[in-house]
């Protein structure tokens, strides 16, 4: 004979223990020493200087994605395109930035409201905007994320930070001087046809 149940065993064990809470592990603002051969306050200036330029990468990031969203008129495809490119290349930016914000022993900013709270790129409105203005907007946030990864670069450079610098140099710079020509090279006043 087969027995049967009568209703559904629920074993408690194996059920996910939702809603946890304990005290943050490292407090932002803080640095964790790991056996890097960096002064802790080599590492503490980069990661304050990287978060910086972290929360203005997000932004940037995010822009190019609203853009992306929001692009009109007869250039729409090359840059509902050149946008979304964009967007992805900053993404990779965002993730090696925070990453080395970790490597140095700290920690990085990640959530919305803390990234609104620090950046020091214009907030765009909420609405769709003409491309040129766009562009424009995203000229001006490239100069701001430029100047400080320049001055940042140096400052590592100086204290011996070379990991910071490089990333700075190869990755940050590079990346957003090509994205710059890319942009600017819309605004440039020629034609869309012959011209006699």
């Amino acid at each position: 004979m087969t027995n049967r149940h009568t209703g559904p065993t629920v074993v408690e064990r194996s059920r996910p223990l939702t809603i946890q809470h304990a005290k943050e592990l490292q407090h932002y603002g803080t640095v964790s020493r790991l056996p890097i051969a960096l002064d802790a306050s080599v590492c503490h200036a980069s990661v304050d200087n990287l978060n910086q330029l972290l929360a203005d990468t997000i932004t940037l990031r995010d822009m190019y994605k609203k853009h992306h969203w929001q692009v009109s008129g007869p250039t729409f495809y090359q840059l509902h395109l050149l946008f979304d490119k964009h967007f992805n290349e900053q993404g990779q930016l965002v993730d090696a930035i925070a990453e080395r914000i970790q490597l140095l022993g700290g920690v990085s900013i990640a959530m919305a409201h803390d990234v609104a709270e620090m950046t020091l790129i214009p907030r765009p409105p909420r609405g769709r905007e003409e491309v040129p203005v766009q562009l424009s907007r995203l000229l001006h946030a490239h100069e701001i994320v430029l100047k400080e990864a320049r001055a940042m670069a140096r400052q590592a450079a100086e204290a011996g930070d070379d990991g910071t610098n490089d990333l700075l140099v190869s990755d940050v710079i590079r990346t957003n001087e090509l994205q710059v020509w890319f942009i600017g090279e819309h605004l440039v006043d020629t034609p869309l046809v012959g011209h006699e």
